[in-house]
């Protein structure tokens, strides 16, 4: 076979694995909805049992208990919800979401760039509004995400989108909300391949790594000072950081990497926010006292070090809510896209190991909007905020009764078929007829 032939079988291979395209954007909000009788859960730890929210041009206009008001049904579509609940859409943080499609095909992965030191790359131009998997978020009420680049030392910068697009223009929210720094390991693991024993020992390269870090953030902020006379994209990649308009992301999860970066972040004068943060529980208060949120991984996983208690996943965010900490949940790993659906049942997780549900609510809701810069206008039913939201048949933190019925993005009424609902219904029929 000549390779002719195989570019040609390749090249029908992906057009056939993308027929099934994103169901098409919603058009927009025509007139005035009123959702009447559900449980209203704002997101911000308050709870009205017989509500009504109304929404028009994709604002939120009312949010009120329903037996102090009185609806003009003439004027607004009605939606009676008695019996169901309603919240604010889930947000989905640290993803890679719309950047890879399919991990076996090279061409569709577009989550990382060469290099270590990459401030300038910005994750959300290779974001696909299109993708089959941002489609499938939908379903389970998670209805925007931060889209986050891999790799290197320093990734790139992220964006903010919604779930319902025709391209990443349409999609963005928030453009470069932050810059992404994977902070050195102070341990490394012996190479097993190499004879050595695979136990954790101090990585000899730690400080340099630091330092090496330390001189790009020291070299960027006096070239941004400078005349500039030579163009350095890598160091203007960083003025966002240096004048306030973006956080600095630190991927930490050990106690010594987190006190180091508190450090450095202090020393360098930024807003930061842990992501990972598994030992952040060890030092709540350093993380309370510096205002310094964190996004927890890996609630569905196992300790760690034997040392460790064996719920401690699971427990992980309440021991930082006790503290006072600011709390948001990621998938177990950037890795694991089609996982982030599952961001409610972690939340539910985390409640069943104590933490309060409508606490646990906020972790995906106000708590991520905060964490993200974007609680002024999301992450809460309130008045003004766009009109992104869900109402499901139950609890939304409970896999068994999270079963939406209908979802809606700044006041677009969107639609919950996927490709997996379209393969369910047609299995499901064909063994139905046989």
């Amino acid at each position: 076979m000549n390779i002719t032939k195989i570019y040609t079988i390749i090249a029908c291979f992906l057009v056939t694995s993308f027929m099934h395209a994103q169901q098409a954007p919603a058009s927009k909000q025509q007139k005035a909805i009123a959702i009447v009788g559900a449980t209203a859960h704002i997101g911000n730890g308050n709870v009205i049992e017989n509500s009504v929210i109304i929404f028009e041009n994709g604002k939120i206009q009312t949010v009120a208990d329903g037996s102090t008001i009185r609806i003009d049904r003439t004027k607004n579509e009605i939606i009676d919800a008695q019996g169901k609940h309603v919240y604010p859409g889930f947000i989905a943080p640290n993803s890679t979401l719309g950047l890879v499609e399919i991990d076996a095909v090279r061409a569709t992965i577009d989550s990382d760039e060469v290099g270590q030191m990459n401030p300038n790359i910005r994750s959300i131009i290779a974001y696909n509004a299109e993708s089959k998997i941002v489609e499938s978020m939908r379903p389970n009420g998670v209805l925007m995400g931060q889209i986050t680049p891999q790799g290197g030392r320093i990734s790139g910068t992220s964006s903010i989108v919604q779930f319902d697009a025709w391209n990443w223009e349409d999609a963005t929210v928030k453009a470069d909300d932050a810059i992404h720094v994977n902070w050195p390991n102070p341990y490394s693991r012996g190479r097993w391949w190499l004879g050595e024993p695979n136990v954790l020992k101090p990585n000899e390269n730690y400080s340099d790594q630091v330092t090496e870090l330390s001189d790009f953030f020291g070299a960027s902020k006096a070239y941004l000072a400078g005349d500039k006379n030579e163009k350095n994209i890598l160091y203007e990649g960083m003025s966002g950081i240096f004048n306030g308009s973006q956080k600095l992301f630190v991927h930490v999860s050990n106690e010594k990497g987190i006190r180091d970066a508190v450090e450095f972040t202090k020393k360098h004068q930024l807003k930061m926010v842990i992501v990972g943060g598994y030992d952040a529980y060890k030092v709540g208060a350093l993380l309370k006292q510096n205002n310094i949120p964190v996004i927890l991984n890996g609630v569905h996983s196992r300790p760690n070090s034997d040392d460790d208690d064996y719920d401690l996943p699971y427990k992980a965010a309440k021991l930082l809510v006790d503290q006072g900490v600011l709390v948001g949940l990621q998938s177990e790993s950037r890795n694991e896209r089609i996982n982030t659906r599952n961001i409610p049942f972690y939340a539910g997780t985390c409640v069943a190991y104590g933490l309060d549900k409508e606490e646990a609510l906020k972790l995906l809701t106000s708590n991520t909007a905060k964490i993200l810069g974007i609680d002024d206008f999301c992450g809460t039913l309130e008045v003004g905020k766009d009109a992104t939201l869900f109402i499901s048949e139950g609890d939304a933190l409970d896999m068994r009764t999270n079963i939406l019925t209908r979802v809606f993005v700044q006041g677009r009424d969107i639609s919950l078929e996927t490709h997996q609902t379209e393969l369910a219904k047609r299995y499901s029929d064909k063994y139905k007829n046989e």
